[in-house]
């Protein structure tokens, strides 16, 4: 980096070529310990050795170059899985038989409707929406004229009155 810093082409050509394998392995291992695929890597690498080389003048040359490049590693593998998200995907298909609703009877359909009945308007057409119908939050909210953060606090509150409601039934 020294060389490369100071003019050296083929130097700094190199040393990229030598982080990037070794950041390659060290990459692969993280996503691996937190359960993701290692085909990701790469662009993560890649996203890293641009960040190296936009960021090379900030690296101080009389400390350690790998911690250095490691953090930055670090921090674009970190961006990366916020972007993607850590939710881990399964086909549907594959628990159809599970997830198929029962046919309610029409008691269960009375009861069910009473619950609902006992809750404000806007609580009831959030549980309605959402927990019935299948929509998203962000859909409910532009409805509603509400935040996707406001319609989930709002649905997670009505989930828990009905519960308690459910139970006094039961009693």
């Amino acid at each position: 980096m020294r060389a490369g810093n100071a003019g050296d082409a083929g130097a700094y050509r190199t040393l990229l070529q030598l982080l990037a394998g070794r950041l390659r392995i060290t990459v692969r291992r993280a996503l691996s310990s937190v359960g993701r695929s290692t085909e990701e890597a790469e662009d993560i690498v890649q996203e890293t050795l641009l960040a190296i080389h936009l960021k090379r003048h900030t690296w101080d040359d009389r400390q350690p170059l790998e911690p250095w490049a490691r953090g930055i590693a670090r921090y674009k593998m970190i961006d990366a899985l916020r972007r993607r998200g850590f939710a881990e995907h399964k086909s549907i298909d594959d628990f159809a038989d599970a997830l198929a609703a029962p046919q309610a009877d029409q008691e269960t359909t009375f009861a069910t409707k009473d619950l609902l009945a006992k809750l404000p308007e806007r609580d009831r057409q959030i549980v309605q929406a959402m927990s019935i119908e299948g929509r998203s939050a962000k859909e409910v909210g532009g409805t509603l004229g509400m935040t996707e953060g406001a319609v989930r606090v709002a649905l997670h509150r009505a989930l828990k009155s009905l519960a308690a409601a459910a139970r006094e039934g039961d009693e």
